[in-house]
This record gives structure tokens, sequence and C-alpha cells, in this order.
């Protein structure tokens, strides 16, 4: 086992909200989007996709990310909402990444359609940016147990931050939980990969603290602290 650094700082906990911010620009066709969607801000991107974690939801959506609840039931294409809905955007590098991927599925139902696909006029795509606030709920994790209990305590808000949002923040693109017990040495190296294994994507924010709090729980029980 290799040696511990003397002291790890504090996991400090986070919360967020998600500041929508109009951008303007909306599309009406299938083509008008493969056009917008070449320049549009990354951010818009990320508000499509991940964003959808962070709105209010009462049941179990159709389709995870904008792009595909707007081509079945704005362009009513069926088979484009199917393959936009299986995109995977934790799969991706960064938004430069999963804006090619988007285009090349855009491209390829184009070529395919003999009639570009519009929508009705007040069904319009309009892309949205987002503003992430952060908030310091002033708590403070000193080691990896406590992960266990508090983890399950978190708000949503917080599994958001750092679980979701901290992949475009660190430099390896991953967590903030594994990114904090990496600096414990490598004691902790099942859990960082129990933690890598989790998907960030395809589960709502309340089971994914369900999933994080259960698998810590699981690995901490019968430890010594």
């Amino acid at each position: 086992m290799g040696k511990s650094k003397e002291k790890a700082p504090a996991f400090m906990v986070h919360d967020c909200a998600l500041a929508a911010l109009a951008t303007g620009k909306r599309a009406q066709s299938l083509r008008e989007l493969r056009e917008l969607l070449r320049e549009i801000h990354p951010g818009c991107i990320y508000y499509h996709f991940w964003g959808v974690l962070m709105r209010p939801r009462f049941d179990n959506p159709e389709y995870l990310n904008d792009f595909a609840e707007w081509a079945r039931h704005g362009l009513h294409d069926h088979v484009l909402a199917e393959r936009l809905a299986v995109i995977n955007p934790a799969e991706f590098s960064d938004m430069e990444d999963l804006r090619a991927e988007l285009l090349e599925h855009i491209e390829t139902r184009l070529d395919e359609t003999d009639s570009v696909p519009w929508s009705k006029p007040d069904q319009e795509f309009h892309f949205i940016r987002s503003n992430i606030v952060v908030f310091d709920t002033h708590r403070r994790i000193e080691v990896p147990k406590d992960l266990a209990i508090i983890a399950s305590q978190m708000s949503q808000g917080s599994i958001f931050y750092h679980f979701i949002d901290a992949r475009r923040r660190t430099p390896d693109s991953v967590d903030d939980f594994q990114a904090w017990i990496r600096s414990f040495g490598d004691e902790y190296d099942d859990l960082i990969t129990q933690i890598r294994n989790i998907d960030p994507y395809f589960a709502t924010l309340r089971d994914l603290r369900a999933q994080l709090a259960d698998l810590m729980k699981n690995y901490f029980r019968g430890k010594k602290a």
C-alpha cells in the first residue's frame, strides 16, 4: 500500500442552482437546428443535456435530453428521437465532441428523408444557456468514511455540482468525490473504481444520491475508522 499524504484537505460540500438564460436563437426545422448547432455556445448543449436533471419532474420523462424530446414532439420524427435519446453525454470528453455527435445524427437523418421535418410555429426549439450559481453549505468532510453518512443527506443540487458538473471542472474530467478520495493515496482505489462505474446520466439526481450513499455505506461497513 502506498503512503498517504500527511493531511488531505477537507471536502467542502457545495450546493448549486442553474439559472436559465434565453439566447433568442430558435429552430423550426431540422435543417435550422443543424445550422444553429454548428455555432451555438457549448453551454447550450450542456444545458439541453445535463440541465434536464435539475428541472422539477413529476414523472419519468420519455426522453432525457431536449433534442430528442423536440425531435419526437416538435418534428414528430420517431426515428431521430430514438437515436438522439440514447446519446450519453458522459461518454464524451467535452461539449465539442458531443456537438459533433449530434450533428452526425442530424446529417444522417437529413440524408435519409425526402423532405425536411418542420415543427409548428408554437413548437420551435429554443436554445437556452445556463449559469451555475454555487452556494457554500459550510459542511466539511474530513475523511472518506464520513461520506457514507453525509452523501445521503446532500441536496440534489449538491449531487449535481459534485458528481456531474465537476466533470467539466476537474483536469481529468472526474467527479469531485473521486478527485478528493484520491488525495488519500491508493488505500481507496477500489472505492474510486466503484464510484467511477456509476453512470451519471440515465438516472435522476435522487437515484444518483441513493446509489452513491448505498455504495459508500456498503464499502465502509465493517471497516475500522
